[in-house]
């Protein structure tokens, strides 16, 4: 019996993913767990695996459509065996995939666009598959006979590194995502491309939504929102409109967490891993939040809910957007492990390959923008979440000190609160146990 292969739910917030692309084609043998495609959730490229066995018999979504939970894009089944392209269920098939639940509602709605062919004119049938001709596709067709992880051919692709000439170290001589890292520098390109087709991208900047650069003559271009954009999109007027934002400001003295941290660089040496000022005030925020449980908190529709464990949201600024990892029970790591599992964390986000329970389930946040030079801002709550503390460039400046000047590292912090949770006071409370750890580190041992 033919199997539909659904969209999956493959994130909490997931309402409709896009097909980046399939690692399938029509006619191959899968297996349960194999991956089938590439899609782009809210949050993350994240793999959509078959669940029976078989063969794809067809592939109802083409590549790059964005199709709702729940509705099918492809059919698994025995060879030859007939199904309707348009994923409709038919007599003897059964369904698979989480989504397969929601398929329902899922189904009835019109996101499938491989019924638009068919009143396509015949001639047109003749020029579509001119495309695939030119000399960059046969070198992708050639690089998809090694074997490889859909990781690797990924970022040989943004790297332009020919995977035939990269030895594999992953089980039956696999290329895996160290071998591309590690071999990006000794292989060659499959294409060089012309100055003018890219812009370096600077490493203090963002890099921008498209890389393209401007057509001469043409005013503007649309670009369609991505998965990410869009979850954005909702979660921003989720959030400044309903949640009554307030905004405390405090200024730091860093003088005393610099030279700790310094020190600490110093006595771990290259093998252990270096401590950043981000992981210093990611453990001064959680600590003091175990002091302050009424700012550790959710609000939720008939009431609030206080945390006794400490879970930072860490804002990490990725291509099309920003998405906050999660450190858990930060109040109880070191800062080498924080240092560790940030650094790591941060690396997946900006490759699209953070899992769903590596994104959610924050208790509290914190959006850091020194690394670009903003003295100060103010960040957004992200819902259900009570607070966040906005942080800016440690600058030295010169202060009072009794009858003198002294020059001193500076940085200033704003905590955004929802009021319906955590009141000015409150706020400013913790703001100030914050603001005590971190000009006196030794605080954080206590």
């Amino acid at each position: 019996m033919a199997t539909k292969v659904h969209m999956e739910a493959l994130s909490p917030t997931m309402e409709e993913g896009r097909l980046v692309k399939w690692t399938k084609k029509e006619g191959d043998a899968v297996k349960s767990g194999d991956t089938l495609a590439e899609v782009e959730t809210d949050k993350a490229v994240m793999e959509l695996v078959a669940r029976a066995d078989g063969q794809l018999l067809k592939v109802v979504v083409p590549a790059g459509s964005t199709v709702p939970v729940g509705n099918v894009v492809a059919w698994i089944g025995k060879p030859g065996e007939k199904v309707d392209g348009a994923g409709t269920a038919g007599a003897g098939s059964q369904t698979a995939g989480a989504g397969s639940q929601e398929s329902g509602a899922g189904a009835a709605k019109p996101a499938v666009p491989a019924a638009a062919p068919k009143p396509a004119p015949a001639p047109a049938a003749g020029p579509r598959p001119t495309p695939p001709t030119p000399a960059p596709v046969v070198a992708q067709a050639d690089a998809t006979r090694v074997k490889a992880s859909p990781l690797a051919r990924r970022i040989a692709k943004d790297a332009g590194v020919d995977l035939k000439l990269v030895q594999g170290s992953g089980p039956g001589g696999r290329v895996i995502k160290r071998d591309v890292e590690g071999g990006a520098t000794q292989a060659q390109p499959v294409t060089t491309p012309t100055p003018s087709s890219r812009l370096p991208t600077p490493s203090s900047r963002l890099p921008t939504p498209s890389s393209r650069l401007p057509t001469p003559g043409v005013p503007y271009e649309d670009v369609p929102l991505s998965q990410i954009r869009k979850t954005i999109a909702k979660r921003l007027a989720a959030s400044i409109g309903p949640v009554p934002h307030f905004f405390l400001t405090t200024e730091i003295d860093m003088e005393r967490a610099a030279e700790a941290r310094e020190a600490l660089n110093k006595q771990l040496g290259e093998e252990g891993g270096k401590i950043s000022c981000n992981d210093i005030i990611i453990k001064a925020v959680a600590l003091a939040l175990v002091q302050h449980r009424a700012c550790n908190a959710w609000f939720q529709d008939d009431h609030i809910r206080y945390w006794n464990e400490v879970h930072i949201g860490m804002a990490v600024a990725i291509e099309d957007g920003l998405i906050t990892p999660v450190i858990r029970n930060a109040d109880q790591k070191s800062l080498r492990a924080i240092g560790a599992e940030s650094r790591e964390l941060a690396g997946r986000a900006r490759s699209r390959r953070l899992k769903p329970e590596e994104y959610t389930g924050a208790t509290f946040s914190v959006s850091n923008l020194g690394m670009f030079d903003i003295d100060d801002f103010t960040a957004v709550i992200n819902p259900p979440e009570a607070g966040i503390v906005a942080i800016g460039s440690i600058v030295a400046k010169a202060v009072p000190d009794g009858d003198r000047v002294v020059v001193r590292r500076r940085l200033r912090l704003t905590m955004s609160c929802d009021h319906r949770v955590i009141d000015g006071a409150t706020g400013a409370v913790y703001l100030k146990t914050l603001k005590q750890m971190l000009e006196n580190p030794l605080a954080m041992l206590l």
